[in-house]
């Protein structure tokens, strides 16, 4: 078997922490780790779940993630990480959309999975993280009753992720299922060990959901090397500092939000705590601000690093600390995929132009059960995009003007504005709505609506706080407008067309920051 899974390190190093929950202090080695996969690998074959299904995870960062997550790696299942502050008709969807038949959940979700499973009959099976609840099986119980053995049917699955879609709703990034022989490294194992240096003395803090994809993956992979993971239940910047001065964190993945936050701690805590065992502080998911990480470079040393990519993997680009310095404000240049920068006419552009950022050579995929949106990210020469807005310098370093053009970034996390669109157009007292990202130190971007009241007699503060309530009925509180204008008419096109650039422009510029 190659060296590269979790069960390697049971047999070798069985008592070595694969992670340990931040709040609780619970420490989990890789005996149970591997044990717990492998008897919940059972329950799953045991109810007819074979390789290429799909099972799905609503859970907040809890202690049993990981071992629901590396039973469907080991089983050559297909795991859909569902993101925990999704309302129930939103997880609906996915589940339906997906084809999950398990669903796994917690106590703190019990509610919401409940009110998703009234919409979405299909997934048979329903496990309880922490006992038995109504039609929750007592996950723990289900699964010891089968022995912590390794199956001939143990095979490599692959993680099952959500990205935007056409229609507003979250689509499937679907890539090929490797059935490959457990301890097969994907390819984010050779790119973690290569580029920084993960491996089994790697502490590697996790201070963000388990259900994104970087965390997940990261994490995932750490454990193929042996390392030991730090999880952190939400972040904290003075609790994050304790816990790499505590457990001589290695390495970390953060995103811009973060470090703002730890920047604006008080001088004295920043300095009180030691992180000279940093070796490592990936960033990404969204643009970092070059003062933001100037000062980062500037407190911890050139160990900050960044790169950028999205979900489906066609392009991977790296920036290190010095080259960030050298050039503020690229991600870097490309180590997986080639880039180019296309006009609308399907064109290269000269050097140094903006416009859509293609790949070639990158990863394949395809959204699940969206064929015209896997076909709109193709051309005929075979690359692939995500619809990133950008440019390259002379040097070939890559920099970002836009991401997804109306995709907002608030806190590291995707907000596809059209979902809030769509529920705020329906209420009676809306005639037009535009939903954009607006600057804000703290988030980034925060969400922001403009709204063509059906009577400018009624646009004020009530109205703005009676639609905030109504988006938040529908739609997770992230997703939703945090502040609201009003005014008598959006910038259309006669064909329809919202300019919604005008309007990101309009507030780039009262920000005094450029579009």
């Amino acid at each position: 078997m190659p060296d590269a899974h979790p069960d390697v390190h049971a047999e070798r190093t069985p008592d070595k922490p694969a992670y340990v929950m931040a709040g609780s202090g619970a420490v989990v080695t890789y005996r149970e780790l591997t044990d717990a996969s492998r008897r919940i690998a059972g329950l799953l074959r045991d109810r007819g779940i074979r390789h290429g299904d799909a099972v799905a995870i609503l859970m907040e960062n809890h202690p049993r993630f990981l071992q629901v997550a590396w039973a469907a790696q080991r089983s050559g299942l297909r795991y859909v990480a569902i993101s925990s502050r999704l309302l129930a008709d939103e997880v609906a969807y996915i589940l339906r959309d997906s084809g999950a038949r398990a669903l796994f959940t917690t106590a703190a979700l019990v509610d919401v999975a409940r009110g998703a499973l009234a919409d979405a009959p299909d997934v048979q099976w329903r496990f309880g993280a922490d006992g038995a609840v109504d039609e929750f099986e007592d996950l723990g119980a289900a699964s010891a009753a089968f022995p912590p053995k390794p199956h001939p049917d143990d095979a490599e699955g692959v993680d099952l992720l959500y990205s935007s879609g056409t229609t507003g709703r979250p689509k499937g990034v679907v890539v090929e299922l490797p059935l490959t022989p457990l301890g097969t490294p994907p390819a984010v194992a050779a790119l973690l060990q290569g580029r920084w240096d993960f491996g089994p003395d790697t502490v590697y803090l996790s201070p963000a959901p388990l259900y994104h994809a970087a965390p997940l993956r990261f994490t995932m992979t750490v454990h193929r090397f042996g390392g030991t993971c730090v999880v952190m239940e939400r972040f904290d910047p003075l609790r994050a500092l304790e816990l790499i001065e505590r457990h001589r964190v290695t390495h970390v993945q953060m995103v811009p939000t973060m470090f703002i936050r730890l920047l604006k701690l008080p001088e004295e805590d920043r300095k009180r705590f030691d992180t000279s065992s940093l070796e490592a502080v990936i960033h990404a998911a969204a643009p970092c601000p070059p003062p933001v990480k100037r000062q980062m470079i500037e407190w911890l040393g050139p160990v900050i690093h960044e790169y950028y990519s999205s979900t489906e993997g066609n392009l991977f680009t790296v920036i290190t600390s010095e080259e960030a310095l050298e050039r503020p404000g690229s991600v870097g240049r490309s180590i997986l995929g080639v880039p180019h920068i296309v006009d609308e006419d399907g064109h290269e552009v000269e050097t140094g132009e903006v416009g859509t950022i293609w790949a070639e050579a990158g990863l394949d995929f395809e959204y699940h059960n969206d064929p015209e949106k896997t076909a709109a990210a193709r051309d005929e020469r075979g690359w692939t995009t995500v619809g990133d807005i950008g440019y390259l310098d002379e040097d070939g370093y890559l920099y970002l003007t836009d991401r997804k053009a109306d995709t907002i970034i608030s806190a590291g996390v995707n907000v596809y504005p059209l979902e809030a669109e769509n529920v705020l157009v329906t209420h009676p007292e809306v005639g037009d709505v535009a939903v954009f990202g607006v600057p804000d130190e703290d988030l980034g971007e925060r969400v922001h609506a403009v709204v063509q009241p059906a009577s400018m007699d009624a646009a004020g503060p009530e109205l703005a706080d009676e639609l905030r309530r109504f988006c938040r009925e529908h739609l997770a509180d992230y997703k939703c407008p945090r502040t609201i204008d009003f005014r008598p008419e959006l910038p259309r096109h006669p064909t329809g067309k919202l300019y919604k650039r005008l309007l990101r422009d309009e507030y780039a510029g009262r920000a005094g920051r450029p579009a």
